[in-house]
């Protein structure tokens, strides 16, 4: 009997693998955080896992590409590089010497993401930690996130302390010793 079973598993139709598995447990344990917490306080405990993630990530990168540090444009490629490694869509819609602007039109976490903003720390963080560990400073500012009901995401990632950032409300990152 428990080889029928078995067998009969095998062949039904589940929308269960680890990738799915993952974004879900991330999606449950942020909704949870956010009910009991709050949006900012989960946002803060998810920006810890973020800030870690991009310290490791931007040492893979560096080390890949053998170099202290990366540079200005190699920040750009690599933070639009690891979103497409994780099937994120990410692309520069414009750039200055102060900032880099962002689009996206599909997240990491899929639909996952939906209605739960406090997942968006992990780009912020990771995009951040990655700038300001090679170029000195980041503020990044989640303008647009598919988490809040928007078709995709708009991030600016600022590098220098300017009278336009100051007016933003985003995190900042500076440079670890």
């Amino acid at each position: 009997m428990n080889q029928k079973i078995t067998q009969s598993l095998d062949k039904i139709e589940i929308p269960l693998e680890r990738d799915v598995f993952l974004r879900t447990l991330i999606r449950e344990l942020s909704g949870t955080l956010q009910d009991i917490v709050g949006l900012e306080e989960a946002s803060g405990f998810i920006s810890v896992v973020g800030q870690s993630m991009g310290r490791q990530i931007n040492q893979d990168y560096k080390s890949a590409l053998e170099v202290k540090k990366l540079s200005r444009e190699q920040v750009k490629e690599v933070l639009v590089d690891l979103k497409k490694r994780i099937q994120g869509s990410f692309y520069v819609i414009e750039e200055s010497q102060d900032k880099i602007v962002f689009g996206n039109h599909h997240c990491p976490f899929a639909e996952k993401v939906i209605d739960r903003p406090a997942m968006c720390m992990m780009t912020s963080n990771v995009f951040g930690t990655i700038a300001a560990d090679n170029l000195g400073y980041a503020k990044v500012e989640l303008q647009e996130t598919i988490a809040r009901g928007a078709d995709g995401c708009k991030i600016v990632v600022y590098l220098k302390t300017t009278s336009e950032s100051e007016e933003t409300t985003g995190r900042e990152y500076f440079q670890g010793l």
